[in-house]
């Protein structure tokens, strides 16, 4: 049976831009709240741990929901699922803009977690059917860096829309703007046949795992734990980090604009370049255990130079080590996701990533929380930075030493551990 080849078809160029593009309007509704973070606190007298509840909020649905996600991709089109979630949380966006409580509020942040849910475990499906071993790096490459640039464009020209038109506009923009993706992913959806490019066993008969079967796995755990760090690095830097600037280092707003977007760029090109070498050190026959554990553990501890970062005392110094952190993490996240799809196989990728980003993304609703309560406790950001440095070092240990082998798992083989 011939495997994938290592170059990405037209088809799979034309989806894979799609999800990018998802996964970019995805990551501005999710950080456009960090943008206009100083003036809803303002408008609605909330404290710092309030306004870190409003994110939490958003998180515990999006966590909870991804059970249900993996359960639904069982049973429905995949494409049509994300499709529907899409539309679900760009309306929640915009009805954020029109929200005159903070009980609304946090309402809408529930609603968006719910539609955005559908997200992960829809891409990790998807790439684990028609993405070959070799292109897995590139495509997840490829989706973080959307996910990156997300933040980095609505961090950018979202503050100058708060800062011009006010914070309810930019919401409205961005959800009713972003629907002009649905006719594409209408039309260039592949409609239940699968792309010209599957994994080499995809045809075998493959028994899905239950979920305690899934658990009992090493490997899961290793992901679980790994992406927690991993998220609350990443949703502590979307949450906090405008605020962090305009309020502890004292920017502008137009400042922040644009010093405040590098970090995230920094993280997509990092991602990128990294999911593209290591496709094509395992496409010439490098391990893919090493060659993507070796990105992942050394992304996660250069990443904690986010301390020293905070304590540099100018702020030219502390935004170099910003940006050089942020490239290193986006080592990480480019490959991260290519070991669940391997380990998984197309059969069970849905639920395994549903399973994955539920556990994960209550790092979340910790770091919204806890760093909003670290704020009003101490009157400071330094036992927030400890915070994330301690989770990737966790997450490197994780990736390092609980995760095994990255190679398809036998699910057909009951009892065997991974």
């Amino acid at each position: 049976m011939a495997t994938a080849p290592s170059k990405p078809t037209f088809e799979q160029w034309r989806l894979l831009a799609l999800l990018v593009a998802a996964v970019f309007v995805n990551y501005i509704d999710r950080s456009n709240l960090s943008v206009s973070a100083t003036d809803i606190k303002q408008e609605f007298g909330l404290t710092a741990a309030q306004l870190g509840l409003a994110s939490s909020w958003f998180f515990a649905s999006y966590a909870l929901c991804q059970l249900a996600a993996g359960w639904v991709f069982e049973r429905y089109s995949v494409y049509f699922v994300l499709g529907m979630g899409f539309v679900l949380w760009s309306l929640a966006t915009a009805a954020t803009g029109l929200v005159s409580t903070f009980a609304l509020l946090i309402a809408t942040r529930v609603v968006l977690g719910i539609g955005e849910s559908v997200a992960y475990p829809a891409f990790s499906k998807i790439l684990a059917s028609d993405f070959g071993e070799t292109q897995r790096g590139t495509a997840n490459a490829l989706i973080d860096a959307g996910s990156k640039l997300g933040p980095a464009i609505g961090t950018y020209f979202g503050a100058l829309v708060v800062a011009s038109q006010g914070w309810r506009s930019l919401f409205i923009y961005l959800g009713f703007g972003a629907m002009i993706w649905l006719p594409f992913w209408v039309i260039w959806t592949p409609r239940g046949r699968r792309l010209p490019a599957p994994s080499p066993n995809t045809k075998v008969s493959v028994r899905m795992p239950s979920m305690l079967e899934l658990l009992s796995l090493r490997s899961v755990w290793g992901s679980f734990l790994g992406l927690f760090a991993i998220n609350y690095t990443w949703y502590f830097m979307v949450t906090w980090f405008p605020y962090y600037l305009e309020n502890v280092r004292h920017f502008s707003k137009q400042s922040m604009a644009t010093l405040g977007a590098i970090p995230f760029l920094m993280i997509a090109i990092g991602a990128t370049l990294a999911g593209v070498l290591a496709d094509r050190m395992i496409a010439k026959g490098a391990s893919p255990t090493r060659t993507r554990k070796t990105f992942i553990v050394t992304g996660l501890l250069c990443n904690t130079l986010l301390l020293p970062a905070f304590l540099a005392p100018s702020n030219e110094i502390a935004m170099g080590l910003f940006w050089l952190a942020s490239f290193a993490f986006g080592l990480t996240t480019a490959n991260h996701w290519a070991v669940t799809q391997t380990i998984a196989g197309p059969v069970v990728a849905g639920k395994w990533t549903g399973m994955q980003n539920c556990f994960g993304n209550f790092a979340g609703v910790l770091a919204g929380w806890l760093t909003g309560k670290i704020i009003d406790v101490t009157g400071s950001f330094q036992m927030a930075f400890a915070v994330v440095v301690g989770m990737v070092i966790m997450g490197a240990l994780s990736y390092a030493f609980l995760v095994g082998r990255i190679e398809p798992h036998d699910w057909n083989r009951q009892g065997s551990v991974t």
